[in-house]
């Protein structure tokens, strides 16, 4: 049982009506920085382990 597009959509435009746009960009953009340093400290590590 999953999600189809138009319960996704309806989902984002309840989640955009309660927090609003602005505060969403925010989260989207602090979540894009968190993985991206995530993803930093793996390539990292596999780095250090080669060594």
């Amino acid at each position: 049982m999953g999600f189809g597009w138009q319960e996704l959509l309806i989902i984002l435009v309840v989640v955009a009506l309660i927090f609003g746009t602005s505060r969403l960009k925010n989260l989207g953009s602090d979540l894009g920085g968190a993985l991206k340093g995530f993803k930093k400290s793996l390539k990292e590590d596999s780095e250090n382990k080669e060594d």
